[in-house]
């Protein structure tokens, strides 16, 4: 590869975690976040177990939170080696209404100000720490005309995500030299990163803590987060790069709706590369999105098995969370 380095990956394509329900978790997404439901599949490694999805009105790369139901593990707490908060970014006017909204709802909340943002800091039903952060970029997202919560306030995708490691050196090396992410500051032992433009969708906190504790992998954590790549080419010169920094880097898997890599940063964290496209309308309309089990096709001669085996979620309408304009 010589001196040439890739472009910078431009930001964050997706969140992926666990939940123990994920009828309850789409009744937080959907019910109280205001996010659409797009698309219902199901975990390619574990086939008999749901990958549900949330996002704007396409799954836009840079707004879909994702989850893995897997009701039978245990529930625990977030800690060192994983990401122990996701934040998402919402209109700078819109807290007030935020935490209205929140606490309307039966959530305890508190507020936090970092680096010059104020924010929200709530759960998620299975313990997740989310933040809703008032920097936003309209850039990338699509509204969703039919969510319980106004465009003027509604999330506009991810403004960060926080990563919490043991020891930070060997990350932030990694982070940096390999990465080509920009420190952008400190506060405390929270150090910012940012990488590509910059801004809202494109913010990595890394926040030291020796004492611990270790995270486990399990319902209530985040699985890995996934960094955007413009196209299959640029995912495969960031693979060279990251074999070449010594990482295990998986081969290129296909997940339909975009194509993946995976691989630890030296403080365990699971990151992804993945393609924005071609997105989640390859099996399915804009406008149906969510409405139908969706397999990719090399898994829909299990099609009538799963039907069966599992459980049916219902999403929440407008009617049933009470739109608020």
């Amino acid at each position: 590869m010589g001196t040439t380095v890739p472009a910078n990956v431009p930001g964050i394509h997706h969140v992926t975690a666990i939940t123990g329900d994920v009828q309850k978790c789409t009744d937080f997404y959907v019910g109280v976040l205001g996010l659409r439901f797009i698309k219902k599949s199901i975990n390619q490694d574990v086939p008999d177990t749901y990958h549900i999805y949330f996002g704007d009105y396409v799954g836009t790369s840079g707004t879909a939170m994702t989850f893995f139901g897997w009701p039978s593990w245990p529930r625990r707490n977030a800690g060192s080696g994983q990401v122990t908060t996701v934040s998402f970014a919402v209109p700078k006017g819109s807290l007030d209404y935020w935490s209205s909204r929140l606490r309307k709802l039966g959530l305890s909340l508190k507020r936090t100000s970092r680096f010059g943002n104020e924010g929200i800091v709530v759960a998620d039903p299975d313990g997740i720490e989310l933040e809703l952060v008032g920097d936003a970029s309209d850039g990338r997202w699509v509204p969703w005309k039919d969510s319980p919560v106004d465009q003027d306030y509604a999330i506009r995708g991810f403004h960060s995500v926080t990563m919490t490691v043991a020891e930070s050196t060997a990350t932030i090396d990694f982070l940096v030299n390999t990465m080509g992410f920009r420190k952008a500051g400190d506060e405390g032992r929270r150090t910012r990163f940012e990488t590509g433009e910059g801004g809202p969708h494109a913010i990595l906190d890394v926040v030291e803590s020796p004492e611990g504790p270790e995270g486990e992998e399990s319902t209530g954590t985040v699985h890995h987060v996934a960094w955007r790549s413009a196209d299959a080419a640029h995912q495969s010169e960031w693979r060279d790069v990251v074999v070449k920094a010594g990482r295990n880097v998986t081969p290129v898997i296909d997940r339909y709706y975009f194509k993946s890599i995976y691989f630890r940063e030296p403080g365990g964290v699971l990151f992804e590369i993945a393609t924005d496209g071609p997105g989640f309308t390859v099996d399915e309309t804009a406008e149906s999105l969510g409405s139908t089990l969706s397999l990719p096709p090399w898994f829909n001669v299990r099609r009538d098995r799963l039907d069966v085996t599992l459980p049916p979620i219902v999403v929440p309408t407008t009617a049933t969370t009470g739109a608020e304009h």
